[in-house]
Parts: C-alpha cells; structure tokens; sequence
C-alpha cells in the first residue's frame, strides 16, 4: 500500500495518531528533503528508513517504487510540511499508481490553504491558484485568476510578496485582499489590505493571499428575482427544498424567508 501522509505546517502538535503509527509501520519513507523530515520523525520516536523523493527526481524514482509496491511493500510519502501534491511533490507517482492499478491511500492532515480560507472567514467558493508561475506562464495564469468568479487562494513566498501583489493589482485591478501569515504557529495572524495599496505587515514567514472577488461579481444572481433564483436550481435537479437552501446561502436570507417565494413553483 502506498499512503500519502499529511504531516504539520507548522505545529508539531497537529501531527495526527494516524499518521505516527502509519510512518512508524510502513517499509521506508519517501521525503522531500530527509533532512527537514528528520526533525519531525525524531519527535515522534519514527525510526523508519527515509529516502529522498523531490520534484527533481520524480520521474526517476517511480519505476523502484512501483517494483517495491509490486513486491508487497508499504510505502508512505510526505512533504517538508501539510500535504503532499498540493503544491508539493507526489502527483507524478499518483498518476503511475491509478494507471498500474496499484492501491493508495490518504492519511489526512494539516493543509495551509484551508487553513487560510476559513481564517479569512470565507462562505462561499473559492479557487485555489497555488504559486504564481514563473515569468513564462505567469500571464496567462494571471488572465485565468483574473477570469475566475469565486474567491482566488495562492501561496506567496516571502521573497515575492511585492512582485507577486504588483502583478496581481495589473492585472485585476484593486481587490479586498487578506494575507495569513505562519498559520498554526506562535506569530499567526490575519492582515486585511487592498492590492492597490500593497503588503505591509510582517515579512517573515509562510504565507498564503486570499483575494475577493469584485463587488460585481460576488452575486451573479443579484440580477434575479427570489422565484427566478429558485428555478435556475430547480431546471439544473434539485428538489425544492435543496433548491431553497442554495438561494437562502446565495443570498444570505433564512431558509422560511426563501420557502414563501417557493410555494407556488412546480
């Protein structure tokens, strides 16, 4: 079996049983960078052997772990930190495992976008952009955020915080915009700004850029009456009472509020 492990962002306390006791027993460990690894196994008594697997040798590793798999063995993949293929390495083996029809799992864990999200306080849909591309892709990445309806999630290096927000401003335009720094540890916080105006809180750091959309654009049924709202939920197969419980979220009303508007559509 093959587990993707998720393992702590930050606090060593968010480590779950599950995933101790996974690594603990698994045949060896597959790490981003071993040594960064080492100082989580350590803290948990896991002895296990560790081996490298990063974005750069990817496609090297995958035939001896598909033989070791093959052979019977566990094996458990991690990141430097959260979760594995989200914005990390790990989606190259996955793609090899679904196409051998070899099995796998997930041993959930600590994720700094979801984190993100609901520290700025989001109820709604979002998207989730990871870093900015290099200069070669960055356009046309720019263009599909720019596109994108629904709440935009990146990660910002600390390095990049000003290029990155300049960018982002060209591009979309002003923006409400909140930047969650060192989730999970000792310096967590939330700063609230408007991309005209910039980043200007602490530097130091992991961080993660949530973007609003326009006012425009955060209710495409605003243009609607409460019985049209419905009808759009009810022509995609909703029942009514699904249908209501979407317009009442939508639209930020109480569900008995919504149901008056319901009762004489068929």
């Amino acid at each position: 079996m093959f587990y993707i492990v998720g393992t702590p962002i930050g606090n060593l306390g968010d480590m779950t049983y599950r995933a101790v006791e996974t690594l603990k027993n698994v045949d060896y460990i597959l790490c981003e960078d071993t040594r960064t690894s080492s100082n989580l196994l350590r803290a948990y008594d896991i002895s296990t052997p560790t081996q490298s697997y990063h974005k750069f040798n990817e496609n090297m590793r995958k035939d001896s772990i598909l033989r070791d798999l093959k052979e019977g063995k566990n094996i458990a993949l991690i990141s430097d930190a959260g979760m594995p293929l989200i914005s990390d390495p790990g989606a190259v083996i996955v793609k090899y495992l679904i196409e051998e029809g070899i099995a796998y799992t997930v041993i959930p864990g600590a994720c700094a976008y979801l984190n993100a999200v609901i520290l700025a306080g989001v109820d709604e849909p979002f998207t989730f952009f990871g870093f900015l591309k290099t200069k070669k892709e960055r356009t046309s990445q720019l263009e599909r955020i720019k596109e994108n309806k629904s709440v935009s999630v990146l990660y910002v290096s600390c390095h990049d915080i000003d290029s990155d927000l300049k960018d982002l401003y060209d591009t979309l335009g002003d923006r409400r915009a909140c930047m969650v720094r060192e989730i999970t540890k000792l310096h967590e916080e939330v700063v609230w700004f408007d991309l005209k105006d910039g980043y200007t809180g602490d530097r130091r750091g992991e961080f993660v850029l949530v973007i609003f959309p326009k006012a425009d654009e955060t209710n495409p049924f605003e243009n609607m009456t409460i019985e049209e709202h419905i009808s759009h939920y009810l022509d995609l197969g909703f029942n009514k009472n699904d249908a209501v419980k979407l317009v009442a979220t939508d639209r930020k009303m109480k569900k008995n509020e919504v149901y008056k508007y319901a009762i004489n559509i068929k």
